[in-house]
């Protein structure tokens, strides 16, 4: 058997990063230049509002599809043929992005780029968590993580120095760059081991076709609901909560810097989430630690009315270090799966969580018949909370968990 493993600053898990990090460049590019590129369209105020709504959703309808793709072509052809495959793909949309000229066209290509981004994350995971020794692979996991959140960041500064197709163009042209660098990864130990075995690998449908397997998978999504909440609808639309009619906030809200002062701070929490897990022996009660402080910046947020900007781009930061709990989830869902079904399940996700979004804005506007903006927000956010705990509690603990096993 494959006993060879690797530290934590090894090549996989630095390549990990960096493609993780031009994955969430790319994938957090449109909400940062969200009202620069729609306004540059020729749209008003509603019109950038809602037409920003759209387009997020079919980004991560992409997304959703993509994670099923590239999960089942983790597990048939191997953790590289994604890594190489997503990154062409979302590349080369990133460049096509940058010479679209309506709302549809936006729409179309962020659709193509969501597909081919979905591979990244969980490919990566799934390679860092079957290179690394179990003592390790939070911590490694989580450096992928947070290191690679960084590239929001990057994202948010170059969107102050360059126009926002040529941002899409630097986009690109980090994928392909990155690309070069991947020539040099090995293939998991892992997956080498089962290649030649008669196992069925990559079945989508297996995750459905057991009732354990099932409730597994379903836990895993709903633990990481959270996140995508916070990023998608209070920071993304914290324009739309600043104003005189929502929150009247004194000053004005850039969700471009919204979103940079939110990844930051996720990047701070995504590290410090696998030492704490490290610390603890546990996933739950790390994920435990970072729901509360989730939920009291979610309080904050919607009960600053009348503040500063500084202030809520603070609590933007706050929200921001909850989400750090990112790095646990993804982990958690690559280490509750057999290694025929592992990239299947830790690809599709994430996936599934940032796919969905669209769901989530839905009920917000659903909710936005009877109440107000900020009301159906946070009704909206509490409902999410329940699921998210609730899901965790019924979780396994995989702290100490042997991943070289094969689902039946």
């Amino acid at each position: 058997m494959e006993k060879k493993h690797f530290g934590i600053f090894s090549l996989p898990v630095i390549v990990a990063a960096l493609g993780y990090f031009v994955d969430i460049y790319d994938l957090l590019l449109f909400g940062i230049i969200r009202v620069k590129s729609l306004s540059s369209l020729g749209l008003n105020e509603t019109q950038v509002r809602d037409s920003g709504e759209f387009i997020i959703s079919i980004q991560m309808a992409g997304l959703l599809i993509g994670g099923i793709i590239w999960g089942i072509m983790g597990d048939k052809r191997g953790r590289l043929s994604v890594l190489f495959g997503s990154i062409i793909l979302y590349s080369l949309a990133n460049i096509a992005n940058g010479f679209v000229q309506t709302v549809d066209q936006y729409a179309l290509v962020r659709f193509i780029a969501g597909v081919g981004l979905a591979g990244e994350l969980g490919a990566g995971i799934t390679l860092v968590s079957e290179s690394l020794p179990k003592e390790k692979r939070g911590i490694g996991t989580s450096l992928v993580s947070g290191l690679g959140i960084l590239g929001a960041v990057v994202a948010f500064f170059i969107s102050k120095f360059f126009d926002w197709r040529v941002c899409y163009f630097i986009g690109g042209g980090l994928g392909f760059l990155l690309l070069l660098l991947r020539v040099s990864v090995f293939e998991s130990g892992m997956f080498k081991e089962i290649k030649g075995l008669n196992v069925r690998r990559g079945n989508f449908l297996m995750l459905f076709n057991n009732a354990n397997r099932l409730k597994r998978y379903l836990i895993c999504i709903f633990i990481g609901l959270p996140t995508w909440y916070v990023i998608g609808v209070l920071i993304s639309f914290s324009k739309e909560f600043a104003s005189k009619e929502n929150l009247n906030i004194n000053g004005v809200i850039d969700p471009g810097a919204a979103i940079m002062y939110c990844y930051v701070t996720t990047s701070i929490g995504g590290i410090l989430i696998g030492f704490i897990s490290q610390w603890l022996k546990s996933r739950k009660k790390a994920l435990y630690i970072f729901y509360t402080i989730t939920a009291i910046f979610m309080v904050l947020f919607f009960t600053q009315k009348g503040e500063t900007a500084a202030h809520m781009y603070f609590i933007c930061a706050g929200l921001g270090l909850g989400c750090g709990l990112w790095a646990i989830f993804v982990t958690m869902g690559a280490e509750q799966f057999g290694t025929n079904l592992r990239a299947t399940a830790a690809t599709t996700i994430p996936n599934m969580v940032r796919g969905s979004l669209p769901l989530i804005i839905i009920l917000f506007k659903a909710l936005r018949g009877p109440f107000d903006y900020v009301t159906a927000a946070w009704i909206t956010g509490t409902i999410i909370m329940i699921i998210t705990v609730v899901s965790a509690i019924l979780s396994e603990e995989t702290f100490h968990k042997d991943l070289n096993y094969l689902e039946h």
